[in-house]
């Protein structure tokens, strides 16, 4: 899969590693670790998942020390099971081992929300939707989380409010109906903005597909509810459900024929993959 610019990562793992080494560096390692030690460790899954954040653990140890090298064994995107190797990592010791909890806390975390992504999409694997996330992610963190998601198997939703219109319950509540929010926004955008319209009632819906947009969010509805919208779209708009998805709830809601199915704990609450690093070859020097 396509890795992000270091432009992008460089900044994140930069200010990681400076709030890790304070104001006198690594106090333990730098006692125990002769200067010209050489090690090489090995990162090791400890239970099954989806490996996504290699770019981020390798700047990690590059800025740490540049001598540093990281072979990579299995590839963000690939599945792992307890005990494969994702990668191994080589140079001076003092760096490897001043670099590790930077380098794992980006992969344990970004693996964690592809893996969390993957458990959705294997679950409506047998339809047409598709996982999405949201712009519920960590502040700061956004670019990697939406990178996993897709190292996941997911989609990529809005990345920002600058880049698409998502008109909400509240936006809808305040301009006073859909038929004035969306007729507000079509005034004030440019002709390649798309629109997306919260609606959680077939009455909204039907307002909606009167006045036109590009995309429904179909919030908090039953499958049921979300067959008959479904119905009522026609394949006119792209269709979007969201609300409390599960792995279990979202084969029904997949199942009713929307397109995506958005979910926000994707990356608000992911959950890390257990990734160890164990030690291959070295001494303290």
């Amino acid at each position: 899969m396509r890795a992000l610019p270091r432009i992008v990562i460089k900044p994140l793992v930069r200010a990681a590693l400076l709030e890790d080494l304070g104001r006198a560096g690594d106090l333990t390692t730098d006692a125990i670790i002769d200067a010209d030690a050489t090690a090489e460790v090995a990162l090791v899954t400890r239970e099954p998942g989806v490996v996504a954040g290699l770019g981020c653990a390798a700047l990690a140890w590059e800025l740490v020390d540049p001598r540093i090298v990281l072979t990579v064994e299995r590839p963000d995107g690939t599945r792992v099971q307890p005990g494969d190797v994702i990668a191994t990592a080589s140079g001076p010791a003092r760096g490897l081992l001043t670099g590790e909890r930077v380098a794992l806390n980006f992969l344990g975390h970004l693996s964690g929300v592809a893996t969390g992504t993957a458990t959705i999409a294997d679950a409506i694997a047998h339809t047409a939707a598709r996982v999405a996330d949201t712009r519920k992610t960590i502040p700061g963190l956004r670019a990697l989380q939406k990178y996993a998601v897709v190292a996941g198997g997911g989609a990529n939703h809005r990345f920002g409010l600058d880049d698409a219109v998502l008109i909400k319950d509240n936006h809808i509540a305040v301009a006073g109906g859909v038929r004035a929010a969306v007729t507000r926004v079509r005034a004030h955008v440019g002709h390649l903005v798309k629109v997306e319209v919260e609606v959680d009632s077939l009455a909204q819906l039907a307002e909606l597909l009167e006045v036109g947009a590009d995309a429904v969010l179909l919030d908090n509805m039953t499958p049921e509810l979300l067959r008959e919208a479904v119905a009522m779209v026609d394949g006119r708009i792209v269709t979007e459900a969201s609300g409390r998805i599960t792995p279990e709830t979202a084969v029904p809601i997949a199942e009713a024929g929307v397109d995506l199915i958005s979910v926000g704990w994707l990356t608000h609450s992911a959950r890390v993959l257990d990734i160890g690093l164990d030690h291959v070859t070295g001494t303290a020097g």
